[in-house]
């Protein structure tokens, strides 16, 4: 059988294999603290499993391509009173996941040969989603110093007649850093600018820390700034709401991108999955959201607990972040890559992590993603395994 070229040059998502290396070791009585994957460990909301169990008792037929017109306009809703932003709910597209909203914006948009500007570290599914449309990718270096984001000078040295379009995540995943809101609205304005597209993914913006004067963090969609007329914005239930395993996202597109997302819709998935559809409409009651912001401050309280063990044992996270519940932390003082460290830290210290080469090629061979969505016992717990496994000399620090 020929495989296609497209998926033989996929690599493999790090992450995932090193979530089966420790379900390897668990199914071997090994008891792995697993801070490898994104899932926040509280689930949802009680009411959306409430929801759940009712909308089963139902049948459950297609939807629209598009969603649930209710669902649509309660995200719509959310945007309004949540990051500011007035959104109109017939520009909302329920999605299978926000991997769904990904692929079809991708699909949209880019055609083979175009370039597409991405920010180095980044999400990977992001440039696997636009190589699988035929975009030549090009990865930006980002450092440290500009907390791990691109800048709109980054973007506009970068840009060529090839360019077609960005695409950020802001908080960023593996960093948990956000761009600030002026360089992102300026960057969106840039790409229009050159005729060219942005992708705004804010499946973290929710678990932002709110800003200095208190005030909730703001989707790029809250200015009428002429760039933004021109871009994608990306969300999930997965995240915010810990809705993980239900599949389902959003994205919230341009007018003229209404009716060719709803015809991929229904050629690629239907529609979404009804049950989580039905589910997700209590993700916006006062009690649901309530229990959304008590987890977000929560996140927080283990981000602390992660910094400060951290710098304890010696290992320094360059940037503290400020959303999402991801820290990257530079292993280079041990003398290990971040793949040697990351596979002995699961084999001897049983602590799953992701090397940075998962997630691009600046800096991957020093930085591991550490996601902190685990429990306080498993944070500390793994924060006193890996204390043990630099302390003893398994890697002594330089």
């Amino acid at each position: 059988m020929r495989i296609s070229r497209r998926a033989d040059g996929i690599a493999p998502f790090q992450a995932m294999e090193y979530a089966k290396r420790a379900a390897e070791l668990e199914a071997a009585g090994q008891p792995v603290v697993k801070l490898n994957i994104g899932e926040p460990d509280f689930g949802p909301p009680p009411a959306v499993l409430a929801a759940a169990r009712e909308a089963t008792g139902h049948p459950l037929a297609y939807t629209g391509a598009l969603g649930l017109p209710a669902l649509r306009e309660a995200i719509a809703d959310f945007y309004g009173h949540h990051f500011g932003a007035t959104v109109d709910p017939a520009r909302v597209a329920v999605t299978a996941g926000a991997s769904a909203a990904l692929l079809m914006a991708c699909a949209a948009l880019i055609d083979p040969g175009d370039e597409v500007l991405i920010g180095d570290p980044s999400y990977p599914c992001n440039r696997q989603f636009a190589h699988a449309f035929g975009a030549q990718v090009r990865l930006l270096p980002t450092t440290p110093d500009n907390r791990f984001q691109l800048t709109t000078a980054d973007v506009d040295e970068a840009w060529t007649d090839a360019t077609r379009g960005v695409i950020v995540a802001t908080p960023s995943n593996p960093t948990g850093t956000s761009m600030p809101y002026a360089e992102l609205v300026a960057m969106c304005d840039l790409a229009a600018a050159r005729g060219g597209w942005s992708i705004v993914d804010e499946i973290y913006l929710g678990l932002s820390d709110p800003a200095p004067d208190g005030r909730p963090p703001r989707s790029v969609l809250a200015t009428d700034s002429p760039g933004v007329a021109e871009t994608v914005v990306i969300n999930s239930f997965s995240k915010y709401f810990g809705m993980t395993g239900w599949r389902l996202g959003w994205c919230i597109v341009p007018d003229e991108l209404v009716g060719v997302l709803e015809r991929l819709a229904q050629n690629f998935y239907v529609c979404p999955p009804t049950p989580s559809q039905y589910a997700a409409l209590a993700c916006f009651t006062p009690e649901s959201l309530a229990v959304a912001e008590h987890n977000r401050r929560e996140f927080a309280r283990r981000r602390q607990l992660v910094v400060d063990g951290l710098a304890g044992i010696g290992l320094e996270v360059p940037v503290i972040p400020d959303g999402a519940f991801y820290v990257y932390l530079d292993v280079s003082s041990t003398g290990l890559t971040s793949s040697e460290f990351c596979d002995r830290v699961l084999a001897e210290a049983l602590v799953a992590m992701t090397p940075g080469n998962d997630f691009g090629v600046a800096g991957a061979d020093r930085y591991v993603r550490l996601s902190y969505a685990a429990s306080t016992d498993d944070l500390t717990l793994a924060i006193e395994r890996l204390r043990t496994f630099v302390g003893a000399g398994h890697v002594p620090l330089r």
